[in-house]
């Protein structure tokens, strides 16, 4: 159901993709690889937008309320495992092999790779030696990240572990504003290509079969 309604809404103006849970359970990706893929890439090709959140009937929150540090456990702690749980899935497996034109978005920086791909790199030299190091992995994939609520630092670490071309300006629109995202990336030491990439090249490259868009300097108004 949900895929035929994403067929109908394509069409309408500024629709560019569907948003799904980041529940990082085994359980997500059954219906995701049966619905993304199928019913989607192959005929629209639009971006499937992955969030933290609970699938239908899961227990939520996970962090119970009241708790000291509720928001940070919930919105920080909580969130960002999830969405590197995401990560691994999506980036460390084969189930994304099957669908090359997937194009998918993992909020916040896909969580902490970044920053954890040194140790999960180190744990797999000594656990498992003869296998690809994750680093090389998240190399190859084609999973894109966006700087939503991400400082400079991070997005330094992102451009080392992902490359510029695979992450995009993010604002989580008018809650969080643009002044944040807009000075990190400005604060960020990657040069002015990597900031330039981020800022619009991207988007546009991975958006302009689904909506126009306009020239750099026009957009940056």
């Amino acid at each position: 159901m949900a895929a035929e309604e994403l067929g109908l809404v394509i069409a309408l103006p500024g629709i560019v993709g569907a948003h799904i849970p980041g529940n990082p359970e085994a359980v997500l990706w059954v219906p995701y690889a049966k619905f993304y893929p199928l019913a989607v890439a192959k005929k629209h090709r639009v971006v499937v937008f992955t969030h933290f959140g609970p699938m239908p009937g899961d227990s939520w929150p996970r962090v119970a309320r009241g708790i000291d540090n509720y928001c940070h456990r919930l919105f920080t702690l909580d969130q960002q495992a999830s969405l590197t749980s995401n990560m691994v899935k999506l980036c460390m497996t084969d189930i994304l092999e099957p669908y090359p034109d997937a194009i998918i978005q993992v909020r916040n920086h896909g969580g902490n790779m970044s920053i954890e791909i040194e140790r999960m790199d180190h744990r797999s030299m000594v656990d498992t030696p003869d296998a690809e190091l994750p680093s090389q992995r998240l190399a190859r994939s084609k999973v894109y990240l966006d700087c939503n609520s991400i400082g400079p630092h991070a997005i330094e670490a992102g451009v080392r572990a992902f490359g510029s071309d695979r992450i995009l300006f993010g604002t989580d629109g008018s809650a969080f504003g643009t002044e944040w995202s807009i000075k990190a990336l400005n604060d960020a030491k990657i040069g002015d290509e990597a900031r330039q990439n981020i800022l619009y090249r991207n988007a546009a490259a991975v958006l302009a079969h689904l909506v126009p868009f306009a020239k750099f300097g026009k957009a940056a108004e």
